[in-house]
């Protein structure tokens, strides 16, 4: 007989045997096996919010299959993932395999490598009750959330729609800075900068200042006011004085920067970094990150785990680790490029140190010796992974830099620049600034008391911006610094609020729909509690308090919802018979039975056109979206559709009459040479192309052309 492990999923499976040998048979639960009833509260409130726990539909064949296998082994061992999630998968499976939850049952791996998983099998472990405490309280809390809220929103708003204690934070969030922007009142600066040389000297290098300050204008500490030109006026008028004047150089600093990588990944960085640099959302790295854990097909090696546990907001490092970087550094780049001793990086105060941060399993297996074996998301975030953790184990950056100040007139301008001296860390790997630095670059030999020779000198008008909307990685970092969610629902929250078309994808950045905003605002209105920032990061502080060990999980459950099912209760009382009409469910229409408008409505199969008299009037009418072209064969309107699995396609409006179909989408733009409307494929730099297919005619991006 052999003992039984379980583990999550079939890659994970795979890797473990292989490590494991013959004495152990690996099996999978795929996820979750058992969990709330779906369609019905399930939770006795009055009964301690008792949960009713049931086999998840479609699951019950491999349930009976993991029975027959655990009675037929010598004893089972739990290995589902290290987190709250995981610990509870476990807790489940004891209880529908009758294992005793008091036997050290359970193992833990933070990598899928022969060290981690021999770490694990040597430290088995009783289940940790207040891990999976922590889970059933926040599983408890989102069901009661998203089952009493939604059907009052529903009702309100539009069918179909939902709240979670964590999205509907996230939409706010979102909203919130919409509204900012709105109300920005742009405001004109003007900023005058010149291009210089020194005029004496062998060096005749160009580089440019800034105007900073007027010498005559201080502050009461005799400190140098920062100018302000707030038209063009004001900057001719400083222009016309600095036209002729002779430019000197009155100081030069020079100094030494020291640059420190950053440190090594958590989730919230890893998906945030994935955005910027690779343009991956939340959930494509995640996706990703999950398969580079679980195990890949190494040509040469067999499966391997490339990184470890991938859901961590701790900086800690393993020694072991440190000592493979150290030792991969020395060989590639020599010993100058390792700092005095190995970084150790801390931990935020909040944060779960129960995993390492997240780092290549094996430091010396590099991106390009696997990159055959990986797809290309696997081979990329391996790569960023693999960079960031060797980088933050480097040496610094060292910087010579210059600042010099400069005089005319009346005038103070500034240049600044540098030198790098020693590239360290940076000769692999640099983070991703949201904004470029505005430091100049290098600046030729300066010296006190030079004159210069001013080659241009100009105003530019600028205005002041307003705050720049959201993107996935900008929303996860206010998320995380606002102590909102945790790193393992990032992903799925922005995917939520994004299915659930609460928030749309404009480039990369994220824009509130009027639904969004309509939803926030009654929320604002009647939960206040439930949207705001404060209150849902003391929820989530009291789910780490459970998880620790220092609260009840009921009496977490019960200090949320009893404010909530009170305010919900007045909140339905005080608006009852209301009913939110959103400006983009309103059409033209007129119904001819009783000539009231029409509306958009959402029903059990999607959209349709309805009279707003209903329940007196029952008229309706299929719900057709145009996207503006007109049929390339009939010159009907062309109309958007789905698949039954959501993928848009594009028809004529006179189907079956007409049966153009596409899946690339119809435009209003003609073709240059024969004057039939063209396609657009999309993509990264979308492609035009001729319906006609002898024409050949083709484009890549945003071209203008003739208008049908």
């Amino acid at each position: 007989m052999s003992k039984l492990v379980i583990v999550e999923s079939p890659a994970k499976a795979k890797t473990i045997k292989k490590y494991l040998g013959s004495g152990y048979d690996v099996v999978a639960s795929m996820g979750h096996v058992r969990d709330l009833q779906e369609n019905r509260l399930s939770v006795k409130i009055n009964d301690n919010f008792k949960p009713q726990y049931t086999i998840i539909k479609g699951k019950e064949k491999l349930v009976d299959e993991l029975k027959e296998r655990a009675q037929d082994s010598d004893g089972v061992l739990l290995a589902t993932d290290p987190d709250r999630e995981g610990e509870a998968i476990s807790w489940h499976l004891a209880n529908i395999l009758d294992l005793d939850t008091h036997e050290q049952n359970r193992v833990t791996f933070n990598e899928i490598t022969k060290t981690g998983i021999d770490n694990g099998m040597a430290h088995p472990r009783c289940i940790d009750m207040d891990l999976v405490n922590a889970q059933q309280a926040r599983r408890v809390l989102d069901r009661l959330v998203g089952y009493k809220l939604s059907p009052f929103l529903a009702q309100k708003i539009r069918r179909g729609l939902s709240a979670g204690r964590v999205q509907s934070v996230a939409v706010r969030i979102v909203v919130d800075r919409e509204e900012e922007i709105r109300a920005f009142q742009p405001e004109e600066y003007w900023t005058i900068d010149g291009k210089f040389t020194p005029a004496k000297g062998t060096s005749r290098k160009q580089f440019a200042a800034s105007l900073y300050a007027c010498l005559n204008d201080v502050d009461e500490k005799g400190k140098l006011k920062k100018l302000e030109i707030h038209s063009k006026e004001e900057a001719d008028a400083i222009l016309a004085r600095l036209q002729d004047a002779d430019f000197t150089v009155t100081k030069v600093k020079k100094g030494t920067r020291r640059k420190s990588p950053a440190p090594p990944f958590i989730t919230s960085t890893l998906q945030q970094e994935a955005s910027r640099r690779l343009g991956f959302t939340a959930r494509r790295t995640m996706k990703a990150a999950q398969e580079l854990y679980e195990g890949v097909e190494v040509e040469g090696m067999g499966a391997v785990g490339l990184i470890t546990y991938m859901r961590t907001d701790s900086l800690r490092l393993s020694e072991d680790a440190l000592a493979a970087a150290a030792e991969y550094i020395e060989g590639r780049w020599g010993k100058k490029y390792l700092p005095e001793k190995p970084r150790h990086f801390k931990t935020r105060a909040n944060a779960q140190d129960g995993h390492e941060a997240i780092r290549p399993s094996t430091p010396s297996i590099t991106p390009e010796q696997v990159k055959g074996s990986l797809t290309g998301d696997q081979y990329k975030l391996y790569k960023l992974i693999w960079e960031r953790f060797i980088a933050c184990q480097m040496s610094n950056c060292i910087q010579s830099t210059t600042q010099a100040e400069i005089t005319a007139d009346q005038y103070l301008l500034k240049a600044s620049g540098y030198t790098v001296t020693f590239d360290g860390f940076t000769v692999l790997y640099e983070e991703k600034a949201d904004e470029e630095s505005k430091d100049g670059g290098v600046l030729p030999p300066l010296e006190e008391g030079m004159p210069l020779r001013c080659k241009d000198i100009a105003g530019t008008q600028h205005f002041t911006q307003p705050p720049p909307r959201y993107t996935e990685a900008s929303l996860i970092k206010t998320l995380e610094e606002n102590g909102i969610g945790r790193p393992s629902t990032y992903a799925a929250t922005i995917s939520t609020i994004l299915a659930r078309e609460y928030v749309v994808r404009d480039g990369k950045a994220l824009k509130p729909t009027e639904l969004g905003e309509v939803t926030t605002k009654l929320m604002k209105d009647r939960f206040p509690k439930v949207v705001n920032v404060k209150f849902t990061a003391q929820v989530e502080n009291e789910l780490d308090e459970v998880q620790a060990g220092k609260v009840e999980w009921v009496q977490a459950v019960h200090d949320f919802y009893d404010d909530f099912a009170e305010t919900l209760k007045v909140a339905k009382e005080e608006m009852k018979g209301v009913k939110i009409q959103l400006e983009e469910d309103k059409t033209d229409l007129i119904c001819e039975k009783c000539g009231r408008p029409m509306v958009i409505k959402t029903g059990r199969y999607g959209k349709f056109i309805a009279c707003s008299g209903y329940p007196e009037c029952k008229n309706t009418k299929k719900y057709v979206e145009k996207n503006g072209a007109k049929c390339p064969k009939c010159g009907g309107d062309v109309v958007i559709k789905h698949t039954k699995k959501k993928r848009v396609f594009y028809g004529c409006e006179n189907y079956p009459n007409c049966d153009f179909v596409s899946w690339d989408e119809p435009t209003t733009q003609l073709c240059p040479k024969c004057g039939k409307p063209l396609l657009r494929k999309k993509g990264k730099n979308p492609k035009y192309y001729c319906v006609t297919p002898d024409c050949g005619y083709e484009r890549v991006g945003e071209e203008k052309t003739e208008e049908a």
